[in-house]
C-alpha cells in the first residue's frame, strides 16, 4: 500500500482502550494525530503503511486511553493540605475550611494553588478538569497557560465572598469572565451556586434565567444544600441575603430537605445540570436525574471520608462522571484512585468506572463531542499507562489491570490536543522546581491562619 496521507504523530501501544464506540481493549493498535485531533484509529501495522508521520511513539507494554476527566475539583486546595478532615461535609466546610479560606483566600493563592494542581493532574493522566474557586479567572489563566482543557465554575452567592459583595455583583463579574472566554476552545464556563455562602430561591431562579440565555451549564453540590438546612449559620446567611435582595417573604427561604426536589421545582433539573455528590442521592433522586437528562458527579474518596455512604450509580447515556473534589479531603488529585474507590464501594465493573473517568466526565461537562474517547475527529487528549508485567494479560483483563493494579505513578506520557505535556513521567512545559517550591512558600501563612 502506498503512503497517501500524512500525520503529525503516530502513537502505537500494546493495548488501546478507546472507551467508545467499543468499551474494550484492542491489541497492537495505534492512533494517528494531525493538528491536535485524532484522524485515524486502527491496527498499528495498517496505520504505519497508511501514514507518513512526523513523529512515531511506540509503547510496547503500555495502555493508551483517552485523557482522564476530573469532573469536579478545587485545584487550589493543593496549598491547604494538612488541614484536618472531619465530616459531615457541611460542618467541615463551615468550621474548618471556611474560616481558613476567609482569612487566607486571595487571587495569588488561587493562582499558585491551581498551577500546582494542574501539574499534579497532568502527571496523573488528567487532561481536563472542572474547577471551583472564588477567583475563577485565576483558575482559567492557570489552565490556559498549561494548555489544559478546563471547565471553570462561576461562583454565585447571596452573601459577600472575596470575589463579590452580593448576588448581583457575582453575576456581573461572571458576565465579564464569560465574555473573556466566550471564544476560547479550551476554557468553558458554568455557573456554580454556593450554598455555603447563602443561596436563596430568588438567586437560583436568576441563575436559571442567565443560564438559559447563555446556554450554560449549572452544577450544585447536593451535600452542601442538604447541610444548609441543618446549619443555623447557613439559615442566617440566607435570611440576610434575602433581606439584602429585597425579598421579604420568609416562605421563599430555601428548605433544602430534599435538594433535588427543590431544584426541580425551580426548573434547574434538565440536560446541562450536574448534581455533585453521589453520596447524597437515593434511588428516587437518581430516577429524577435520569428522567430529566441531568448528570451526576461522584467524588468517592472525599465523599467517603466526609461521611457519605451511598454508592455511585451509572446513569444511562454516560451521564455519571468522577471527580476528586478538594485534594484536602481526597488526599490527591488522582482519578485512577477515584475509579478504584467507585468500583470497590459500589460494585461497578472496571470498564464502567473507566468510562466514568473519561467519557462520563466529558459528557457531564458538555464536552463529549470533543474528548472522552479515542475516536476520529476528537481532540488528541491521550494518556499512556505503563502496565509492566500486567500488560501481558488477555484483553478482557486489561481494564481490571488498570483499575485495580495501576497507579498514577505509572502514567508515562500525556498529550493535550496532540501537544506533549508529560514524557517519561516528567512535565514537559512546566517548571517542576518552581512548582515544588510553592507549598513551602505558602505553608507558614496557611498554618498561622489555621491556628487562628
Amino acid at each position: 500500500m502506498s503512503i497517501e496521507e500524512r500525520a503529525d504523530l503516530l502513537i502505537e501501544a500494546r493495548w488501546l482502550l478507546p472507551i467508545a464506540p467499543a468499551n474494550t481493549a484492542l491489541a497492537q493498535h495505534a492512533v494517528a494525530v494531525t493538528a491536535g485531533r485524532i484522524v485515524a484509529v486502527g491496527p498499528a501495522a495498517q496505520l504505519r503503511e497508511r501514514f507518513e508521520t512526523g513523529e512515531r511513539v511506540v509503547r510496547e507494554r503500555h495502555a493508551l486511553l483517552p485523557g482522564l476527566v476530573n469532573a469536579h475539583t478545587r485545584a487550589w486546595h493543593t496549598l491547604l493540605r494538612g488541614l484536618p478532615v472531619r465530616g459531615p461535609r457541611w460542618r467541615w466546610l463551615s468550621e474548618i475550611m471556611g474560616p481558613v479560606e476567609q482569612r487566607c483566600l486571595s487571587a495569588d493563592l488561587v493562582r499558585d494553588g491551581t498551577r500546582l494542581g494542574v501539574a499534579e493532574m497532568l502527571r496523573a493522566g488528567i487532561t481536563c478538569f472542572a474547577d471551583l474557586s472564588l477567583f475563577p479567572e485565576e483558575a482559567a489563566r492557570a489552565a490556559a497557560a498549561a494548555h489544559m482543557r478546563a471547565a471553570i465554575g462561576l461562583p454565585v452567592a447571596d452573601a459577600p465572598t472575596p470575589w463579590a459583595e452580593s448576588a448581583t455583583a457575582h453575576l456581573a463579574r461572571a458576565a465579564r469572565v464569560w465574555d473573556e472566554y466566550a471564544s476560547d476552545a479550551r476554557i468553558s464556563l458554568y455557573f456554580a451556586p454556593l450554598a455555603v455562602h447563602g443561596m436563596s430561591e430568588a438567586l437560583l431562579a436568576r441563575v436559571r434565567r442567565v443560564a438559559d440565555e447563555l446556554d450554560a451549564r449549572v452544577a450544585v453540590h447536593l451535600a452542601e444544600l442538604a447541610g444548609a438546612a441543618q446549619s443555623a449559620h447557613g439559615a442566617q446567611l440566607t435570611a440576610r441575603a434575602l433581606e439584602g435582595e429585597g425579598v421579604q417573604d420568609s416562605a421563599r427561604a430555601p428548605r433544602y430537605e430534599r435538594p433535588l426536589r427543590q431544584l426541580h421545582a425551580l426548573g434547574l433539573l434538565r440536560p446541562g445540570f450536574s448534581a455533585i455528590g453521589a453520596g447524597s442521592c437515593d434511588g428516587a433522586d437518581l430516577e429524577l436525574l435520569a428522567r430529566h437528562g441531568a448528570g451526576l458527579i461522584a467524588c468517592p474518596q472525599a465523599e467517603l471520608r466526609l461521611g457519605a455512604r451511598s454508592p455511585v450509580a451509572a446513569l444511562e447515556g454516560n451521564r455519571t462522571g468522577l471527580g476528586t473534589d478538594s485534594p484536602v479531603a481526597a488526599g490527591a488529585l488522582d482519578l485512577l484512585a477515584e475509579a478504584r474507590a467507585a468500583a470497590l464501594h459500589s460494585g461497578l465493573t472496571a470498564g464502567e468506572v473507566l468510562r466514568m473517568a473519561t467519557l462520563g466526565g466529558a459528557t457531564v461537562l458538555g464536552l463529549s463531542a470533543q474528548i472522552g474517547s479515542i475516536e476520529p475527529g476528537k481532540a488528541a487528549d491521550l494518556v499512556c499507562i505503563d502496565l509492566g508485567a500486567l500488560g501481558g494479560q488477555p484483553a478482557a483483563a486489561i481494564a481490571d489491570a488498570i483499575t485495580f493494579g495501576a497507579t498514577r505513578s505509572q502514567v508515562s506520557d500525556v498529550w493535550t490536543g496532540g501537544r506533549l505535556a508529560v514524557s517519561g513521567a516528567r512535565l514537559v512545559a512546566l517548571d517542576e522546581e518552581e512548582l515544588a517550591a510553592l507549598p513551602a512558600r505558602w505553608a507558614q501563612r496557611v498554618r498561622m491562619e489555621a491556628a487562628a
